[in-house]
């Protein structure tokens, strides 16, 4: 209550100094004209003095001059409320110049705009979009400039100011070459890994990039070293065997550190067409034993046998063939094995080989009771030996070696002498003696073997 009495006072004392204002600027200066006017008109004096001293006059020309007053001062503080700023970010910048004779650097792509008026012009600005940014360098040769940016917009009771104002830009004469058009293919991990890309060209062979021949320009054409198809594989809706084409291949100009160039390409894309195929074939799956020499003491492998002997594989016909021709390695770790026993393996997936058949198998590993024999004169051959260079034996007999063979009776009355190797490896060895190691391997991978001669000496010389 006492904040509305404080508020009724205030409109009171408000109204109260307004009669007291016009009473001192105009009620008594108009009355004053009167009584001059009184003083020249002889004939209407009394009726004018009459109507001008009643108290009704002058009540109703206090009251007018106070609404006259008081629209005054609503409009102008409504024009002060309503007065607002929107600023409309990343703009996006037109530049208007013969695009066909000059290259230019310094133009932004956005800039940001703040407009000012009364928050109805506002919303009709945002609403409406019809405003734009501009710079004209219609009129400006070739060298560096400092320009205006301008913003046009349809309603003009709207002000603004633009960041940035102003720009410099760099204006150079245009240039163009003639380039080749190389083939990149992205994305090849989205193809269906039973099919492979056989080929991929596309509708061109060379481009014309536009740009500048000055070395400090970013867009220097000189700086161009290749021109790639990016050829995305992903963008196949459906890729099947046979011919796919991919529509609007984006070309890209890259300097010879492999760094996009800004140039302009005519024609900006191309039309690229894959060639797809599925090849496939049968690979045998070899079990290879690892550590072997750690089975259980007086046990050796008898029998290895797998769920499947062989998969399908699939990938480039030159590789698919290289191992129907030989075979998968399929490595299993025996360490610490006393019985016979069930494992399940990942079929490894070889370079060039993008999918096989099957994911895993099932390896079933049988021991017996082992029993050792001997192989003599097996020759030692060296390997990795430097170009240029030749090796020897030093010693008697340092050229072969007795190769002990343990495994079950079984399996060591199927060893063929011929397909057990022994090898000291020179690598990284140059000119003098050396004490090599000697390793030994077999074909079959259910013995164990081991060289009797464990170290050799040899000396490498020039050849």
């Amino acid at each position: 209550m006492k904040v509305l009495k404080k508020i009724i006072k205030s409109i009171k004392k408000f109204f109260q100094c307004i009669f007291n204002f016009f009473d001192k600027i105009i009620i008594t200066p108009v009355t004053k004209f009167g009584l001059f006017l009184e003083e020249k008109m002889d004939k209407n004096a009394g009726k004018f003095e009459k109507w001008l001293n009643k108290k009704n006059t002058l009540v109703f020309i206090s009251l007018l001059m106070a609404l006259l007053l008081f629209f005054y001062v609503d409009n102008q503080a409504s024009t002060v409320i309503d007065s607002a700023a929107e600023v409309l970010r990343n703009q996006d910048v037109e530049a208007t110049y013969n695009k066909e004779a000059y290259v230019v650097e310094g133009i932004p792509e956005t800039a940001d705009v703040t407009l000012i008026g009364r928050t109805v012009d506002l919303y009709l600005a945002k609403q409406l979009s019809t405003g734009k940014v501009t710079v004209d360098l219609s009129n400006l040769k070739e060298g560096t400039h400092k320009v205006d940016l301008n913003y046009e917009s349809s309603i003009n009771s709207v002000t603004y100011k633009l960041d940035p104002s102003s720009i410099t830009v760099n204006i150079y004469p245009k240039v163009s070459a003639t380039k080749n058009i190389t083939v990149d293919v992205i994305n090849k991990d989205k193809l269906d890994s039973k099919l492979s890309i056989q080929s991929v060209t596309v509708d061109k062979e060379e481009v014309i990039i536009k740009g500048t021949d000055d070395e400090k320009s970013i867009h220097n054409i000189d700086k161009v070293a290749t021109v790639k198809a990016l050829v995305d594989i992903g963008s196949i809706v459906d890729p099947k065997a046979g011919v796919n084409t991919i529509d609007k291949v984006k070309l890209v100009a890259y300097d010879k550190y492999g760094n996009v160039v800004d140039v302009e390409i005519v024609p900006e894309t191309v039309v690229a067409t894959v060639n797809i195929e599925s090849y496939s074939g049968t690979a045998k799956l070899k079990v290879i034993p690892k550590n072997i020499d750690k089975i259980d003491f007086g046990k050796a492998i008898s029998s290895i046998t797998t769920s499947v002997n062989s998969v399908n594989i699939y990938g480039e016909q030159e590789i698919v063939s290289k191992y129907e021709e030989s075979y998968i390695p399929v490595e299993v770790d025996v360490s610490g094995l006393s019985d016979s026993k069930s494992y399940t393996v990942v079929v490894p997936k070889p370079d060039g080989i993008r999918e096989v058949s099957e994911k895993t198998i099932t390896v079933k590993i049988s021991l017996g009771k082992e029993e050792s024999m001997e192989v003599n004169d097996i020759k030692i051959d060296a390997i990795n030996l430097g170009p240029n260079l030749k090796a020897g034996a030093i010693g008697e007999n340092s050229s072969k070696t007795t190769v002990i063979v343990k495994g079950t009776k079984e399996v060591l009355d199927t060893i063929d002498a011929t397909t057990i190797k022994a090898t000291v490896d020179l690598a990284g060895l140059g000119e003098g003696e050396h004490t090599v190691e000697v390793k030994v391997t077999g074909e079959e991978v259910k013995a164990n073997y081991f060289a009797k001669t464990t170290k050799i000496k040899v000396r490498i010389s020039k050849s």
